[in-house]
């Protein structure tokens, strides 16, 4: 099991909140929790993976680019994940991947951007600021 406490940046002070990683047979069970999200237009916010080690930096810049061990076009790179929806404030979700397991991801960063990931632009989806951010540690 691992798990990342998120938090937000000068865009977002409220935003907090919880990402679980269960490890099971071929697959990582991914579960969220995040509260204070801001307003958006579509109430779609991106949500990723980075191969950064750190949320620190200005606009978390420290993150990195998306987790992609395999060098794959998005959005099928390894960090990809749904977008999250905004309901009352909050975001929960919970989803399978089987793209990485849990040893690959500790020390990694856990990104919520203010904008959907478009699913198309290159190499990023175009998902706008980093908004959230948390480091993925093993429990």
């Amino acid at each position: 099991m691992a798990t990342a406490c998120i938090h937000g940046g000068e865009t977002a002070p409220n935003l907090r909140g919880r990402i679980s990683f269960y490890e099971l047979a071929n697959s990582v069970l991914v579960e969220v929790s995040i509260q204070g999200l801001p307003n958006s237009k579509t109430g779609f916010f991106g949500f990723h993976i980075h191969a950064g080690n750190s949320c620190s930096g200005a606009d978390f810049s420290n993150t990195g680019s998306h987790y992609n061990p395999k060098d794959t076009r998005h959005p099928t790179h390894a960090g990809d994940l749904p977008p999250l929806l905004l309901c009352n404030g909050t975001a929960n979700m919970t989803v399978a991947t089987d793209r990485f397991r849990i040893k690959d991801i500790i020390g990694k960063t856990v990104v919520i951007h203010d904008s959907p990931d478009d699913f198309t632009t290159q190499p990023a989806g175009n998902a706008g600021t980093k908004i959230g951010c948390g480091v993925i540690t093993k429990i």
